[in-house]
């Protein structure tokens, strides 16, 4: 797949860096980035957004047909991806991951932990095994990618780690006590990472969505999403593109003074 990165011309005192469309630099052009969980829903958003800015962008995740389609796509649209299946879940897939990234590209900028999975119930009926899996993805996962991109940062000095969490993370949710306590554990994982990491010029910052319009809330019945917008003050779901226009700030060098921060994306619902 072919790389491409836009030329840039110099503005006259005050005016920035621009393109030679007359667009704004965003600070991601000639960034390396990965984006587990990356075909569909927030995590394409987030891809789709990072490769429109100009990073040049990793697509992963565990269905490598969808991913390959994705990449293909943004490749036809002028922007730099590749593809790579990996199941966060897996120490292998990881490690494979982060040397395709570097064979592909030689480094990786960021690291967008948004690969997650859920098992819902109520804690007395909860399988083990349906806790075990979620916090093998959620929340391992996360700390298999971390730790696979740190020494590559570090060596650079510079680097931006953006992890999902969630609204359930923060208010708890009734019949995600998995899904709940892993993205808890994101948020704590992230404020220690950042503290480890901040003097190498890493930020390592989470987004908290809350109720997101994608295949996850989906199933909802009409009965249950009339009473999340009640508890919504915009009174309404949250897009995609919601949630990716955070992670795009923080993953840019806009945000370089900010680590070790939660970023809530919920139209209010937690404040």
């Amino acid at each position: 797949m072919r790389l491409f990165l836009p030329s840039l011309v110099k503005e006259g005192l005050g005016g920035g860096l621009k393109d030679e469309g007359g667009c704004m630099i965003s600070g991601l052009e000639g960034k390396v980035a990965i984006v587990t969980g990356g075909a569909r829903g927030i995590g394409l958003a987030i891809a789709t957004l990072l490769a429109d800015r100009g990073a040049s962008v990793v697509v992963s995740d565990l269905n490598h047909e969808m991913a390959e389609q994705e990449a293909s796509k943004l490749v036809s649209n002028g922007r730099a991806a590749i593809a790579v299946a990996a199941n966060v879940a897996s120490a292998e897939d990881v490690k494979g991951l982060v040397a395709t990234t570097l064979s592909h590209w030689g480094r990786v900028d960021i690291l967008v932990n948004n690969a997650g999975i859920t098992r819902d119930g109520l804690l007395l009926r909860m399988k083990e095994e349906d806790w075990d899996a979620v916090m093998s993805v959620n929340l391992k996962g996360v700390y298999r990618c971390i730790k696979a991109v740190i020494p590559i940062m570090a060596k650079q000095r510079s680097g931006k780690i953006v992890s999902i969490s969630s609204i359930a993370g923060v208010m708890g949710n009734a019949g995600q006590a998995n899904y709940s306590a892993s993205k808890a554990a994101v948020i704590g994982l992230t404020k220690t990472v950042a503290r480890e990491y901040a003097s190498r010029g890493i930020t390592v910052n989470a987004v908290a969505p809350g109720f997101i319009d994608t295949a996850m809330t989906a199933p909802l019945s009409l009965e249950v999403r009339e009473a999340l917008l009640k508890e919504i003050p915009q009174a309404r779901l949250g897009t995609p593109e919601d949630v990716a226009n955070a992670v795009a700030f923080l993953a840019s060098n806009q945000a370089d003074y900010i680590t070790g921060q939660v970023f809530h994306v919920n139209g209010g619902m937690y404040m």
